[in-house]
């Protein structure tokens, strides 16, 4: 069989945005070179979700029961409870509580359907660094923010993460292990045994390793998005797909294939009425700039879908997708707990691209029913 090649990923290839967008990712990967922050960053280590106090515990279920993530580690921390969830392969998924004003992602929450969970979303992408302090320091001289002034440390580990984006609403983090054996317990935390077990189900074997993360941010901010991202690791822009019809425009910026990547969802032109603008604008209007779903590897994806809907689970849309065309994708209906969508996603073996354009149409239209 010949290998698949990704359709023609951006509509037009060569617009004015686009080239425009290719010659300023040129220019910051230039001064990450001339700066010296090339490999300094490396894939991601982790993510940070956080959810109300009372929303803590099910969240963590939830995972446990749609995903093929365990529990690692728990612990208490002078602001928090905190679970870790991993797999072998895979980012691991910190979910702790939050409350309080002093939330410094309060204002990138706020929509107008998040009311009720002013706390709640992904907070944070923490990627490896070999010298943090190395890292800080150059990044501090290009004028970059951190929540702290200094990294945190504990026995096993030193972070910092930055103050959240202005475009985003996110924040990453820099974490430098210390030892071969990793914890997430930060200085004066209290390890705890966790008392949530993950559901027996086979079919969740077959649900794999974190593939992506899509972010939604405003029309406006899609440039300066993207390039603040690429100015902050090592990854690189790799294409847009635009979806004239619906307003929207799927990026993705990655660092090597296999690796972990970032989409960001934008619209084509700004938010201008909830008739017109399409499901992208209108879903920032509805919950603000955030991660609008994580997708996880699955295999028997047919299957598995079906197991996870007889447990309960509901879906936006049927599988999309085929064999022919290279990989199969559906996303679930947004969890209550976390406002987070699950995407489950089978590349074929001889895929040779990232996503297809009839795929990211059929499911950029599904986030309108949310």
């Amino acid at each position: 069989m010949n290998s698949r090649k990704d359709p023609e990923p951006a509509a037009p290839p060569l617009s004015r945005e686009e080239r425009e967008l290719l010659e300023k990712t040129s220019i910051v990967m230039q001064e990450r070179r001339d700066t010296g922050l090339d490999g300094l960053v490396g894939g991601l280590d982790s993510v940070i979700l956080a959810t109300g106090t009372d929303r803590l515990v099910p969240a963590v279920f939830e995972l446990l029961r749609y995903t093929g993530l365990t529990i690692t580690e728990a612990f208490f921390d002078t602001e928090s409870e905190s679970y870790v969830l991993g797999l072998p392969g895979s980012a691991s998924l910190i979910v702790r509580s939050r409350e309080g004003t002093g939330n410094p992602f309060y204002g990138a929450n706020k929509g107008r359907l998040t009311g009720s969970l002013p706390n709640t979303r992904l907070e944070t992408f923490v990627f490896t660094t070999p010298d943090l302090l190395q890292y800080v320091e150059i990044q501090k001289g290009r004028g970059v923010r951190f929540l702290t002034d200094s990294p945190l440390e504990s026995a096993s580990c030193s972070f910092i993460q930055t103050t959240p984006s202005p475009f985003t609403g996110n924040s990453l983090g820099f974490i430098e292990w210390k030892t071969g054996k990793k914890s997430y317990v930060p200085r004066g935390g209290t390890a705890i045994s966790p008392d949530l077990a993950k559901p027996a189900s086979t079919h969740l074997g077959n649900i794999g390793r974190l593939d992506h993360a899509a972010t939604r941010v405003r029309a406006q901010d899609r440039l300066a998005a993207i390039l603040e991202f690429v100015s902050l690791t090592n990854h690189h822009y790799d294409f847009g797909v635009y979806v004239r019809s619906l307003n929207s425009i799927t990026s993705v910026v990655r660092r090597e294939k296999e690796d972990f990547a970032m989409v960001f969802t934008s619209g084509i032109i700004p938010f201008s009425g909830d008739g017109e603008s399409g499901p992208t604008e209108k879903f920032i209007q509805n919950y603000g700039t955030r991660v609008h779903h994580m997708a996880f590897r699955t295999e028997r994806i047919e299957s598995t879908v079906n197991s996870l809907a007889k447990d309960g689970m509901e879906f936006l849309l049927d599988i999309v997708g085929s064999e022919e065309e290279g990989l199969k994708q559906i996303f679930s209906e947004p969890s209550r707990n976390t406002l987070i969508v699950n995407e489950y996603i089978h590349r074929y073996g001889d895929f040779d691209g990232f996503f297809t354009r009839s795929n990211v149409e059929k499911l950029t239209e599904a986030t309108g029913k949310q």
